[in-house]
Order: structure tokens, then sequence, then C-alpha cells
């Protein structure tokens, strides 16, 4: 099971011998402009079903709502005001005094520019609207280190690639969605037929229905040498894909950099290979706290508290072996 793997992930810890490096995403939200086109390149890749019914949320100006079984890539739009903008920079710089990556002066690279100098009192006001700012998020799978859609799964159907990516064969999914409960963040579903998630065209066939489906880090691509459809897509690099270990010093460089220019807001989620699911493929740098992006602030992998379940179900078992046992013993007396 996963959650034995070392501090290398569990690609290495297999023993494969695969020369491949670990795989996965950084998604900097700071760029991000919510044009969605990582979310159209993903379903014309894969072949996905319509989610809903195109129309724009009564809650949002997005039209998808969230991950799921048809939607493997997903981008929130998320308003906030002065108030709130104001509350994620003074939890930033709480960040910041627990360990946080340090402020200074960081030259921007090209990806995702800003214009130099301190950000903080930048005058980002739309015209003739009050103070505000969009968080637009591009959502995915994280492949977890230790997944527990991979731990849980019973028939083998999940398995993790020479990438480091956690894949599903739709063609040896049973359906029993085991692998549904097993994940903290809640990203992989089963494929309904249009009941659940009611779709644009009832007409149009449901690939592979009943079975397990998630984002495969498109899988299919990487053996032929190419990139994930939705970074090859994406118009302003906020999702950019390589190695996971030249991506992390990537990202914690990108936080440094604002937070040199007075955006201590920002903060990565995903690069600690000490959270309860030993890190993620795919990392985010957001701009507040974890629950604003509704993303869990301490994932924990289901399976993590098993070696600890056994250790105490193998003390009761004994004792009550124990206790049957003296009973026994007293009762021939």
């Amino acid at each position: 099971m996963t959650f034995l793997a070392g501090p290398e992930g569990p690609a290495a810890e297999s023993g494969w011998g695969h020369e491949h490096a670990r795989k996965g995403f950084f998604t900097d939200t700071s760029i991000c402009i919510g044009c969605k086109a990582c979310e159209v390149a993903c379903k014309e890749w894969n072949s996905n079903p319509i989610d809903g019914s195109l129309e724009i949320l009564g809650s949002s100006y997005d039209n998808t709502g969230a991950l799921g079984a048809n939607t493997w890539r997903h981008v929130a739009f998320i308003e906030q005001g002065q108030e709130r903008i104001d509350e994620a920079r003074e939890s930033g710089r709480k960040l910041v005094s627990l360990g946080m990556p340090g402020i200074g002066p960081k030259t921007s690279g090209p990806r995702g520019a800003l214009p130099a100098g301190d950000l903080s009192t930048a005058d980002r006001t739309a015209p003739d609207t009050p103070e505000f700012r969009w968080l637009m998020s591009s959502d995915v799978c994280k492949h977890c280190t230790n997944a527990g859609c991979l731990d849980v799964c019973p028939t083998g159907a999940i398995f993790r690639s020479e990438f480091g990516s956690v894949v599903v064969q739709e063609d040896v999914c049973n359906g029993c969605g085991t692998c549904v409960g097993a994940c903290p963040f809640g990203v992989i579903e089963r494929r309904d037929d249009g009941t659940v998630s009611p779709r644009a065209d009832r007409s149009e066939g449901i690939p592979h229905e009943g079975t397990a489906n998630k984002c495969t880090l498109c899988y299919d691509r990487l053996v032929d040498g190419e990139q994930p459809a939705c970074s090859a897509t994406c118009p302003t690099q906020s999702i950019l894909f390589g190695d996971h270990e030249d991506l992390a010093v990537d990202a914690q460089e990108r936080v440094r950099d604002l937070h040199g220019r007075g955006m201590t807001e920002a903060r990565l989620y995903g690069a600690n290979p000490r959270d309860g699911v030993g890190g993620t493929g795919s990392m985010f740098l957001l701009l507040d706290e974890p629950e604003v992006y509704g993303l869990p602030p301490d994932p924990q992998v289901p399976t993590k508290s098993l070696p600890a379940t056994y250790a105490q179900a193998g003390i009761a078992a004994a004792g009550m072996l124990a206790v049957t046992a003296l009973a026994f013993l007293g009762g021939r007396r």
C-alpha cells in the first residue's frame, strides 16, 4: 500500500526500475485569468461527457461547479472585497512568522511577470467599481504521494504510473465506489447516467458509465513524450507541467517573489511532503487560505491510520483470547 512509501515516493519504493522522474503540475493562481481553456482542452482530449446544462451558476460566473467524473479540470471564480483581501494578507504574514519563505527582493522570471516594486499598495481597482479581486484557480486531481483511492481499490483498477501519477483503468473498474470515499479532496467520482448532473444533451453517449473517473495526468500523452493537454493550452502559463522536484523549487521561488513585493497572502498548497498525504503531485500557489478555494486545510489519507488500527485490533484480540483462556481454565476447576 502507498502509505508505506518512503520520502522518495511510492513510484521509487515500488522498485519498478523506471528512470522517469516524477511528473506533476504547479498551478500559479496569481496569474490565472479564468479563461477555462484548460477545461475545454481536458474535455476535448479525453472525450469527457458534458457536465450540467452549461448555464452560469447562480452562485458564481462558473458553469461547471466542481471537479467530477466528467470534469477533470475545473476553474473556480471567487470574488473578494477589500476586507477579505486584508484578512488574507494578514493571514499570510502569520504564516511567514511560522516558517514560510522570508520576505526579500526577488527578480521575477518571464512567467507571470508583474510590475517591479512593492505591490502591497498598488491600485488594482477595477474601473467604476469598489475595490475587489477575482481569485481564479484551476483545480485538478492532486495525484497524492500516498493516495487513498489507490490504497483501497479492490480490483487493481487504479495504479501508480511510472511518472508518479495515479491512473484509473475504466475497463477494470467495477464501479464499487470505494475510492470515492477514500479521496480526502473529493476528486474522484463515478460517472452517472445524467440524472445526478443533468446534461445539456441527453442523447450523447456516456462512455464507461458507472466507473470511477478522474484526471490521469494525460498518461496517454506522457508515454508519447507530450505534456498534458491543459498545461499545453494555458495561455498565461498559470499551469506548469514538469519534473515534480523542479516545480517545487520554482513554486517556492515564486512565493518568495510575491512576498518580497508585499503580497504576503501568497502561500503554497501540496508542496509539504510531511502533510497527511505525503505531499501532492499537483501543487498550487494560493492567494488565500485553502478553505476559500474549497481545499481541505489538512488533508489526511484515510489509510494513514491503518497500522495503528491493526495494532489496536491485535491487542484487543489477544486480550479477548486471554480472557477466554482464563475463563475456560477457571471453569475446569
